[in-house]
């Protein structure tokens, strides 16, 4: 014998004859429960749970299609199958209790063999339902657990990809007699101006992300020209504007957005407003508004901070370098906008000074 408890069946008939018939063909399989109207029906059939109903249509006060609608109503008793027994053998009969959420129609006189057919049917459909719903739930289950786990390892992805960003970043800037610091100032100072020009906390994410690669070609020209105390020739001039497409190469062509958008700013932050730059002599607004914001904030942070062959500018000599060379070297409407966050730029700049700087670049955000 199955361990199983037996299918709970509810009958609903107002005839007790027919509450006797049906409890004789199912009482011996089955867990039955009855009543004679359909007020009673609906007060004791949310406390039973049934797995089936077997619902008479003609019954006084209410009849069965008023009982059926009210259990469709009701979230406690909506899903159990509920299977009409009625005299009535007319087509729209039927199709009415259909449409009302009924799974099948029995017609009266009936047949005890066939009521016993169409119940076990229907409880063995409800049944494979049931499976199936938890068989979903386990997948679904697995699925989140699969999706958290993958979500996981993209953060971790990422996380070393950024990391990755910055060491190159911080590499470069050592190659050319610089601390890791300056590309962590102008990375927040990018950022600042590119919400200030309403790009978006995402985008500004990720011009963040992406602006300590913008001197990485520089990895690639020889340190004798680099690092030359005096004048370049135009012949060494020429090696040293190579290294945006240097840069660009380093990074190469990715589907990262991320890596997309530092590959930009690598090939492009030294083109100027009025086409003047390098290293594809872009104009305007052809220039991508990442290289110019980056622009911006690198040449900023370059005039502010004293080097080995300068000493830093004021705050109020660079912003009128800046304001001067609106037009010509920078967008006309990103240098005012760097001028109204001046307060946020300078505290970034106050958090990052130079005498402060630590070995550990993980604390850049």
């Amino acid at each position: 014998m199955s361990d199983e408890p037996a299918a709970k069946i509810f009958v609903v008939d107002d005839t007790e004859t027919n509450i006797d018939i049906l409890l004789e063909t199912l009482g011996e399989i089955y867990d039955v429960s009855v009543a004679l109207d359909g007020v009673t029906a609906l007060e004791d059939i949310p406390d039973r749970h049934p797995d089936l109903i077997l619902l008479d249509v003609m019954m006084p006060e209410m009849d069965g299609y008023e009982v059926c609608r009210r259990l469709k109503q009701d979230a406690a008793t909506r899903d159990i199958p509920v299977i009409f027994v009625t005299a009535k053998q007319e087509t729209e009969d039927e199709t009415y209790g259909l449409e009302l959420g009924a799974v099948d129609y029995i017609t009266k006189p009936f047949s005890p063999a066939v009521v016993l057919a169409r119940v076990r049917t229907h409880l063995q459909l409800l049944q494979a339902r049931r499976e199936l719903a938890e068989a979903n739930e386990v997948l679904e289950e697995k699925v989140r657990h699969r999706t958290e786990q993958l979500h996981q390892k993209n953060l971790e992805l990422e996380q070393t990809r950024l990391e990755i960003i910055r060491r190159l970043g911080r590499a470069a800037e050592y190659k050319d007699n610089e601390t890791g610091l300056h590309v962590i100032r102008m990375s927040h100072y990018s950022r600042l101006l590119a919400l200030a020009a309403g790009m978006g906390e995402k985008w500004a994410d990720t011009l963040l992300n992406a602006a300590p690669m913008h001197d990485i070609g520089k990895i690639g020209i020889p340190d004798i020209i680099l690092l030359k105390p005096g004048r370049l020739t135009e012949e060494e001039w020429q090696i040293m504007r190579s290294h945006p497409e240097i840069g660009a190469g380093i990074i190469g062509d990715q589907s990262s957005d991320l890596l997309q958008m530092a590959r930009s700013v690598a090939l492009t932050h030294h083109e100027k407003w009025d086409g003047s730059g390098y290293p594809h002599g872009l104009q305007g607004e052809e220039i991508p508004i990442a290289g110019r914001i980056v622009a911006i904030a690198d040449v900023f942070d370059a005039l502010t901070t004293k080097r080995p062959y300068k000493p830093a500018w004021s705050i109020e000599q660079a912003t009128d370098l800046l304001r001067k060379n609106a037009g010509s070297h920078f967008d006309p409407q990103l240098v005012p906008l760097f001028v109204t966050i001046l307060p946020q730029v300078l505290a970034i700049r106050e958090s990052w000074k130079e005498q402060e700087y630590e070995e550990s670049f993980a604390d850049m955000r």
